[in-house]
């Protein structure tokens, strides 16, 4: 029985990536987005093709018990859970504060902390109980500086931030590695920045930061770095991690 990775998030950027990059390394790729079937196929017969084994389900993680359901199914008709990615994001745009409702401030939280709480309270008992496991999460520079018109983005992922510790707290001494990677950098994903840009922005992106200059975080490297943490001896375990371009600005500078 192949390890599992679970990413909950596999869209066509840093998710599906990384599910792509542990199928490589011999795990059951699991996938679960909440829309574009056709693209999930895709992803899943992209790895399949290349060798891998992969599964895909459409997952509305806000909806309740949705993301509990799955991880008990993935358990039981799978195999167990070794590496858990949370790639939800939380960014529902910029708005002032008399432009964000309570719904849209409110659904900020529960994609970005309270998905998370619920995959961890499904998930780390069954992992502390083998004495092993992985749970990789995706975060923003958000979760350490608010900007204008984040009230929302900023006040979730600060949230998933310290969930994260408080997580590492409890099962760190139970052998369960959570990490929180906080990418500081825009992420050369069509399907993510390239839809929130538009065709044509996101074009004019590439060529004056991307490709050749290597502005644009790469979806494969940021792989490579996730592979790395799964990795890590427990000796020598990384809790949180900053990622960006070498030409970016960190956030505390900036």
């Amino acid at each position: 029985m192949k390890p599992v990775c679970l990413v909950i998030g596999a869209g066509a950027g840093i998710g599906g990536t990384v599910g792509k990059r542990f199928a490589r390394e011999g795990y059951h790729a699991v996938l679960c987005r909440r829309s574009d079937e056709d693209g999930l196929n895709r992803l899943v017969e992209a790895i399949r093709s290349e060798g891998g084994d992969a599964t895909g389900y459409l997952l509305n993680a806000v909806q309740p018990d949705s993301i509990e359901a799955r991880i008990a199914a993935v358990e039981e008709q799978i195999g167990p859970i070794e590496v858990a990615l949370y790639n939800l994001g939380s960014q529902v745009g910029g708005r002032s504060l008399e432009e964000t409702s309570y719904k849209v401030f409110e659904l900020g939280w529960r994609m970005a902390t309270f998905g998370l709480f619920r995959a961890a309270s499904a998930l780390c008992p069954r992992m502390a109980e083998r004495g092993r496991g992985t749970v990789l999460v995706t975060s923003s520079t958000a979760a350490v500086r608010g900007n204008e018109g984040q009230h929302s983005h900023a006040a979730s992922m600060a949230g998933r931030r310290m969930l994260c510790q408080t997580l590492n707290a409890e099962f760190g001494p139970s052998g369960i590695h959570i990490v929180h990677i906080l990418v500081d950098g825009a992420v050369d994903a069509p399907d993510t920045l390239g839809k929130m840009l538009g065709a044509e922005k996101f074009r004019a992106l590439r060529e004056s930061r991307g490709m050749e200059h290597d502005g644009l975080m790469l979806p494969e490297k940021i792989a490579d770095t996730y592979l790395h943490l799964a990795r890590q001896h427990r000796s020598t375990w990384t809790n949180e991690l900053d990622l960006r371009s070498f030409s970016d600005v960190p956030w505390w500078n900036s």
